[in-house]
């Protein structure tokens, strides 16, 4: 088997095939037919401009494919495999048929064009006889004879005849060039004279024009034919790109000289007038243009088809099998044509495709913007996999994806939205019956990485020219309990949905070995699993370590998720079985020496309802704690869970202080600094002897959680003591700030 891999390789295509199959088709019928037209309405300037944007796209996806092309081996399908090998197979089934679709009617629209060169005989045929004979007359043998070529012979012998029809295409441009005509003999037409024309019908004629730019691709579609297509894509289509610039800039220029706006807007075979022989030069060059072009296409849409069909990109078994089979000698996609050129022959008998040109054109242009876009995103990736020898720019790729999108619905919105959404069904379809296949989760994975990479270290040197920061919580929670109960979490959860950053990390306690690794690994797909039940947004994973202590002490080392560092920890305890308060207490100091915020969560064990209340309690001895206490009811609160429930607070005070509270809460009330009304504020007069645990009991005992503030004196005086006699009240959290926060 691998000698015959070896033995086919050997014996594949150079880069002459795709170079031809791509100049074959950018000198194709459009600039036999249509150039004339455009020079007439726009002037040389404005088809200068036409070309030149019309290569803005490209160009870069030359370049792209060029690049994508040296990264790795490029099989079957060409255009189809680099998409569907970087976007997943699913998004490049979508575009892959839609490319497909758009290569196999291209080969009826140059076979239509080809039966152009046979104007004078329907002119001859009307004129002596009076018979309007139909295009179909010349165009339906034709369809015939190249589809039993292509069946019969293969891609062999559709190379050896498409050199032969591009030596005539060239011979037949010599000869245009060559000629001369009375007009160019007196003008006095010139670069500096020329000028632009009708720019109001700037982008009906680009339309008209842009699919002639279209065949720069069409040899790549011959990659699995190729001995070496890291060499021959680049070289075959970069050269035919940048002749066909050239070439295109050359015939315009001659066009402007030899001939008037007049002749060249009214006369579709202006070129005729102006060659040597041209009455029978170009009429010729045109059918070698046509066949050529439908040649290539011809050629190519069955490869394409034939890798949508081994990737089973079709719903049913059978018809992936059928259309996949290859020729036993050569695997010439035989069945692949077939389909391809039954569809040609169905829009030949037609006979015009105009109607179908320009969303021609919209799916070229879907392919041309995603090789560019995953180039660019390859580029940003930064993948130590992507190593191409040939390399584009990122700037030059974000451009031809961007002028792509843009010239798409320039061209024809309608056409452009209608692009979309048959890609769309496409994109669903194929979707609902290959759901377990992946997307383009790597490409854009390594974009992200890098993109996420970038905001960090600027974040970082911000946040060091800034002498104040804005506030924002940035916690971590280290727990052993992640399968018992999910209180910490959820608060973590809370806490990061809208304002704030998480980062979650379950502790398994022991020594980093082999299997303490695969533990880890599988605990982490566990707690993903669980989580994603609800909406998460907070970072999971595990942490290894001896003890409770150096867990803490290395994960409050670590850098934040968001480019910023930690700001806050989060313990948490069970209220009715509080074995670990004791190790949360002992590490409090570790904490405190680090400058963070600390919250203590201690959980009731029972679910809460939907928009339960807040209740916020803070006493005149805390002062320290209150603001940031305040900030977290508020930042918990946009929660869908809490859906904006109420929050209540309670200030107690002493006696002789409530005068000077009040005014401070009113002050935040009217200012709008706490966004509750008066009504949710109750000042409480702290009585002789009238314990805060007790009035936390009474007032508090239905809401869905209470938040207290603690001091550092306070703990080492009660210790464990400090956070029990809250049996009665539901789920507690106990916070102590590092410095007051301001409330804005």
């Amino acid at each position: 088997m691998a000698e015959k891999k070896i033995e086919h390789r050997r014996s594949g295509f150079g880069t002459a095939p795709v170079f031809f199959t791509a100049i074959s088709t950018i000198l194709g019928a459009i600039l036999f037919l249509r150039f004339g037209y455009a020079t007439g309405m726009l002037g040389f300037w404005g088809v200068v401009l036409i070309v030149g944007l019309g290569h803005l796209v490209t160009i870069p996806t030359a370049m792209a494919i060029s690049e994508l092309a040296t990264n790795k081996r490029v099989e079957g399908g060409g255009e189809y495999f680099i998409i569907s090998r970087s976007f997943g197979l699913n998004v490049g089934g979508t575009i892959g048929i839609a490319l497909f679709l758009s290569q196999a009617i291209s080969v009826a629209f140059y076979v239509i064009a080809f039966t152009e060169a046979f104007s004078f005989f329907f002119d001859w045929m009307k004129n002596t006889y009076d018979v309007d004979l139909p295009r179909q007359v010349i165009s339906i043998p034709v369809m015939l004879g190249l589809s039993v070529l292509i069946l019969r012979k293969g891609a062999n012998l559709g190379v050896k005849a498409l050199y032969f029809v591009v030596a005539i295409l060239f011979i037949s441009l010599a000869m245009f060039f060559l000629g001369s005509t009375d007009h160019a003999a007196g003008s006095d037409f010139s670069l500096v004279s020329a000028q632009f024309r009708n720019m109001d019908q700037f982008f009906l004629v680009f339309a008209i024009i842009f699919p002639a730019f279209t065949g720069m691709t069409a040899g790549v579609g011959l990659s699995g034919d190729l001995r070496k297509p890291s060499k021959s894509i680049p070289l075959g289509t970069l050269g035919g790109t940048i002749l066909g610039l050239i070439v295109y800039f050359f015939i315009t220029y001659k066009l402007a000289l030899s001939a008037s706006p007049a002749d060249l807007i009214e006369n579709q075979l202006i070129m005729s007038k102006i060659a040597i022989g041209g009455a029978f030069v170009i009429p010729i060059g045109l059918a070698a243009s046509t066949i050529s072009s439908a040649l290539g296409s011809v050629m190519v849409a069955p490869r394409t088809l034939q890798a949508l069909a081994n990737d089973r990109s079709f719903p049913f078994k059978g018809m992936n099998r059928w259309i996949a089979r290859g020729r036993v000698k050569d695997n010439e996609p035989v069945n692949a044509s077939l389909v391809t050129c039954i569809i040609a022959m169905v829009f030949v008998a037609f006979g015009n495709v105009n109607a179908v040109a320009e969303i021609i054109s919209m799916f070229f242009m879907v392919t041309y913007g995603a090789l560019c876009l995953i180039s660019f995103l390859n580029h940003f990736g930064s993948s130590p996999s992507y190593r191409p020898s040939f390399h584009s720019r990122w700037y030059i790729s974000l451009l031809g994806f961007l002028v792509a999108l843009w010239v798409m619905f320039k061209i024809n919105t309608p056409y452009a939205l209608m692009a979309i959404v048959v890609m769309l069904l496409i994109y669903f379809y194929i979707n609902s019956y290959h759901r377990s296949r992946g997307g383009m989760q790597a490409i854009l994975a390594n974009t992200l990485f890098q993109v996420n990479r970038n905001i960090q270290v600027y974040l970082q040197k911000a946040a060091a020219r800034k002498p104040e920061k804005e506030w924002r919580p940035s916690a971590i929670c280290i727990s052993r309990d992640s399968f018992q109960r999910t209180t910490a979490f959820d608060f973590l959860n809370w806490l990061s949905y809208k304002y704030g950053f998480g980062t979650y990390l379950h502790l398994i306690e022991g020594y980093y070995s082999k299997a303490t690794h695969k533990e880890a690994e599988i605990i982490v797909k566990d707690l993903l699993n669980k989580f994603d039940r609800v909406e998460n947004h907070v970072y999971v994973d595990t942490i290894i370590s001896p003890s409770y202590t150096s867990a803490i002490a290395q994960a409050i080392q670590i850098p934040g998720i968001a480019g910023m560092e930690n700001n806050m920890v989060i313990f948490e305890f069970d209220k009715e079985e509080p074995e670990n308060l004791l190790d949360i207490v002992d590490n409090f100091s570790l904490v405190n020496a680090g400058n963070f915020d600390v919250c203590i969560v201690g959980s009731a064990n029972r679910s809460i309802r939907k928009r339960e209340e807040i209740h916020i309690w803070i006493r005149s001895g805390d002062t320290h704690n209150a603001n940031l206490m305040i900030m977290i009811g508020f930042i918990i609160q946009y929660h869908p869970l809490w859906g904006k429930s109420n929050i209540r607070i309670f200030d107690v005070c002493k006696p002789e202080e409530r005068e000077k509270v009040k005014a401070n809460l009113d002050q935040l009330l009217q200012s709008g600094r706490l966004p509750i009304t008066q009504k949710n504020v109750e000042i409480i007069s702290e009585a002789n002897g009238q314990h805060i645990k007790k009035l936390i009991a009474e007032k508090s005992r239905d809401a869905g959680i209470t938040i207290v503030g603690f001091r550092e004196e306070s703990l080492k005086h009660y210790g464990i003591d400090l956070f029990k006699g809250y049996e009665s009240v539901g789920n507690m959290l106990f916070v102590n700030s590092f410095g007051e926060k301001p409330i804005e």
